[in-house]
């Protein structure tokens, strides 16, 4: 009777162990099951949204459920992170990810509402968006030691577009600033395009660019080119070296991946990561993306969530150096 008993326990307990295993394996076969939304906190018509859209229209044709893309733009990204951080963690509601507001904006808020590394967690990589060095025809620099010679003959003179406190804009100008020893102004602005038309007008002089907004301007003589922000050169801006060529090390790109709510079923990110990889790795998606000055780059969810982790210490020693405020 004893050996019966405990043979009951045993088989009990296993079955209540693959029952719970079965559980999210299960929700993962039927996911999706209705509906997905990616979230983008920033306007409509910028690369996140481009990149949105298109994974978007792929990812529904794969899952034959519709993929909603939403705006949620405002405080530079943070209310729809904090949306995103406190949804359900089914799936169903993803959000595009740039490095501004899960890498940036965590350390440059103090009092944020949420918290990325505990609220959310990767899903993957995206790509990345080379940003451009380009000045005003009103500026003689046309390299980038000839512009680190003129500020630093003239301090302070030499002032520069961003698209506010945090912006990849202003974080790419401050790196340079604290790698060459010079001194720029900087001219906030509420968002890029904005900040680009007076660049464009000759009211400010220099401005670190998203290459898919300045290469119409460089391609017309409107704005002139002197180095790519990556590690690589950018066959769209053809020729034009990258700033680390003058400058060694020097490397401020915008990358954008994708995140879902902490503790969604690992099966359904596994999911997500896979079909994410998939769409970034076809021919034409990778061209119509290129074509926007997007980067197609893909990555595990692990690596992804890492990248977050060791870009906020990045940024964290860059905002305490400068001194940054948010606004």
């Amino acid at each position: 009777m004893r050996l019966n008993r405990r043979m009951w326990t045993i088989t009990a307990c296993a079955i209540a162990s693959l029952t719970a295993l079965a559980g999210p394996m299960a929700y993962a076969e039927d996911y999706p099951n209705k509906p997905i939304r990616i979230i983008v906190p920033l306007p409509p018509g910028g690369s996140n949204d481009v990149l949105a859209r298109l994974l978007g229209q792929k990812m529904s044709e794969a899952f034959g459920q519709p993929v909603i893309v939403e705006n949620k733009p405002g405080a530079a990204g943070n209310i729809a992170t904090d949306y995103v951080a406190k949804s359900p963690p089914d799936g169903y509601t993803i959000a595009i990810a740039p490095n501004q507001t899960v890498a940036v904006n965590p350390v440059l808020y103090p009092k944020l509402p949420f918290d990325v590394v505990k609220d959310l967690e990767g899903v993957s990589m995206l790509g990345r968006v080379p940003m451009v060095l380009v000045v005003s025809p009103k500026v003689s620099a046309k390299t980038v030691a000839e512009l680190i010679a003129q500020a630093k003959a003239e301090p302070d003179k030499l002032t520069y577009a961003s698209a506010g406190s945090g912006s990849p804009q202003h974080m790419a100008a401050e790196v340079f600033k604290s790698m060459t020893g010079t001194r720029l102004t900087q001219i906030p602005y509420k968002g890029s395009a904005p900040a680009l038309v007076d660049v464009l007008g000759g009211t400010v002089d220099v401005m670190f660019c998203p290459i898919n907004s300045a290469l119409p301007h460089i391609r017309s003589g409107k704005l002139r080119a002197l180095g790519s922000t990556g590690t690589q050169r950018v066959a769209l801006l053809n020729g034009v070296p990258t700033i680390a060529e003058t400058v060694a090390g020097y490397e401020s790109d915008i990358w954008i991946g994708m995140v879902t709510p902490a503790k969604t079923p690992p099966a359904v990110v596994a999911k997500l990561n896979a079909e994410l990889r998939r769409v970034l790795a076809l021919p034409d998606v990778k061209e119509k993306l290129a074509d926007q000055g997007i980067f197609t780059e893909s990555s595990s969810a692990a690596d992804f969530t890492k990248l977050i982790s060791t870009d906020q210490k990045r940024w964290a020693a860059v905002i305490k150096a400068a001194d940054i405020k948010p606004e």
